[in-house]
């Protein structure tokens, strides 16, 4: 581990934190969250549409010699935190961190239109993929026109484009695909604040955006990158969580008592808590080996996607049990939180995948079961 790496915020990682919050805090009511379950996307619309404007976060990895604003992997972490602490439904992941990434490697002017807000793309590929080995290459006609099925994208149903690796002689290239020319068919998922969609593509133009040779490199800094960051989402999740149980359990009385008050309960808190800690540490000190290109990077990746997501689930799980019967109802924000942490738990690589991945850096043998 290197020592080198900051876990705190800095002054400046400290007012962004404020700004994203102080905005989600006035503009991403829970109750405008829950309406995304019934096919309601005009939070999302209206809120990632105030998050590129009035904050200027949609360029957020993109250089700023390509009109993004120079921010680093440690800056993302903490927008990603924050998006997590309220559910908030805009694609922030699948385009900022993952799409953009991605398109650095080429030269397309579609850079500084993701930079801009013009436009949003997403990577056409399962969210669960892991690897590029689990993106579906589409196929390329004699015309070079692009065919294929992708089904379980993220952030299709908010991108003008999306970004598919195509299979050539020379290599896998990464073509850009207008999203109005393809079929897109909403998914019924667990996490509708993320939703998921089926993309067939039937003969449609694309644009190489990533040269063959650069094309599989790109992806897997693409999924690299996003797998590290999705680990501060969860993060901000589980906080939500413990923060706002620990507050129930402050007031809500039984048998003559404040709930919060019996000793199995604080006990289940302070592990929630110390669990919450070190999730907080493995996820900062991931953004914080990116940021600085540290040859710890992977490592700390894998650990931070591991660990992160299994945490975010028992966070979930432990609000919505420990709130009783109102953490079993709908208008009760507490299932929001429990789906968006199943569903990322699954996200980018399971955390076996992502442990098997740390296994093999470290040198550490697999156990057979």
């Amino acid at each position: 581990m290197s020592e080198d790496i900051l876990l705190l915020d800095t002054d400046v990682e400290t007012a962004l934190r404020g700004a994203v919050r102080s905005l989600l805090n006035d503009r991403c009511d829970s109750t405008a969250v829950l309406a995304a379950y019934a096919g309601d996307r005009s939070l999302s619309r209206s809120l990632w549409k105030t998050i590129t404007a009035e904050l200027g976060l949609a360029g957020l990895l993109i250089p700023e010699n390509r009109g993004g604003a120079g921010g680093s992997a440690r800056d993302a972490a903490v927008v990603l935190e924050e998006l997590g602490r309220y559910v908030a439904p805009v694609p922030f992941l699948t385009s900022s961190v993952i799409a953009a990434t991605v398109l650095l490697a080429g030269d397309s002017e579609l850079v500084g239109q993701l930079a801009s807000g013009e436009r949003t793309a997403a990577l056409l590929a399962p969210f669960s993929a892991a690897t590029v080995e689990q993106i579906p290459a589409l196929v390329k006609d004699a015309e070079g026109r692009l065919s294929g099925r992708v089904t379980s994208v993220a952030g299709a149903l908010d991108s003008d484009v999306l970004l598919a690796a195509v299979q050539t002689s020379q290599g896998t290239e990464v073509h850009a695909i207008e999203t109005s020319l393809v079929s897109v068919a909403p998914v019924v998922a667990l996490d509708m604040t993320r939703p998921l969609a089926d993309i067939t593509v039937d003969s449609v133009p694309g644009q190489v955006v990533v040269a063959a040779g650069a094309g599989l490199p790109a992806l897997r800094v693409g999924l690299a990158t996003g797998a590290a960051l999705l680990a501060s989402e969860q993060v901000g999740l589980a906080a939500w969580c413990l923060d706002t149980t620990v507050q129930y359990l402050k007031v809500r009385r039984q048998f003559g008592r404040v709930v919060g008050g019996f000793q199995a309960l604080k006990h289940r808190l302070a592990d929630l808590y110390v669990e919450l800690e070190s999730a907080s540490a493995a996820a900062r000190y991931a953004a914080g080996a990116l940021a600085e290109n540290d040859p710890d990077a992977a490592i700390a990746g894998a650990v931070a996607a591991a660990y992160c997501g299994e945490i975010a689930v028992h966070a979930a799980e432990e609000a919505v049990q420990l709130h009783g019967g109102i953490g079993m109802t709908w208008e009760y924000p507490a299932h929001l939180y429990l789906k968006r942490a199943k569903a990322d738990q699954i996200g980018l690589g399971s955390p076996a995948y992502h442990r098997s991945v740390l296994a093999e850096l470290i040198d550490l043998p697999l156990g057979r079961d």
